[in-house]
Formats: structure tokens, C-alpha cells, sequence
């Protein structure tokens, strides 16, 4: 699998801005992935030194809609959710420093 594949977006949320100084970045990743899979990718597309990385599958959650033909009941998509922690001596991965 290409490095680009298992990593499929930043999740930017107040969490995960909170967590920037301390070089523990959050992505959305392919839910095949295993730890060192995106431990790899990550250190592949960032240039950076990984410590360690947490995984966690998150539930899609129900959302609602009225509409003129009455109320619509949907779910939004699961996925898979990696926090990455980065070595001391590791560089900052550029892209989240710009966010702070």
C-alpha cells in the first residue's frame, strides 16, 4: 500500500490544535492500516522521527434532515482515526506548525 494511501487527511479539531506544541499530530487513515503501516507512511511523506502511534475506530453518527417530504434519518461514514506522537528530537511536521 502507498504511503499516501493509508494517510487520507489531517483532523483538525480543537483537540488536536491543543496537542500541536507538543508534537502529537491526528490524522483520518485507511481502516486496513496497522500501527507501523502508518508509522511508516508518516515518517515516508513528513521526513520526521515517529515515538509512537495510537489507533482508534470511530463510529459514524446519525444525522437528520427535514425536508418537504418529512424527516430524513442518515449516518455519517466510519473511520479510522490515528494520533501520532513524534520524538523529542524530531522536527515539527511543517504543515501544523503553519496552524498555530
Amino acid at each position: 500500500m502507498n504511503a499516501y494511501d493509508i494517510i487520507k487527511k489531517p483532523l483538525l479539531s480543537e483537540k488536536s490544535y491543543a496537542k500541536i506544541s507538543e508534537k502529537v499530530y491526528t490524522f483520518i487513515v485507511n481502516k486496513n492500516a496497522t500501527k507501523v503501516d502508518i508509522k511508516n507512511a508518516v515518517e515516508e511523506i513528513f521526513k520526521v522521527n515517529v515515538d509512537k502511534v495510537n489507533t482508534m475506530n470511530v463510529k459514524g453518527h446519525e444525522k437528520s434532515q427535514n425536508t418537504k417530504k418529512g424527516r430524513t434519518v442518515g449516518r455519517t461514514s466510519d473511520y479510522k482515526k490515528a494520533v501520532v506522537t513524534l520524538k523529542k528530537e524530531s522536527k515539527p511536521i511543517a504543515f501544523f506548525e503553519s496552524l498555530s
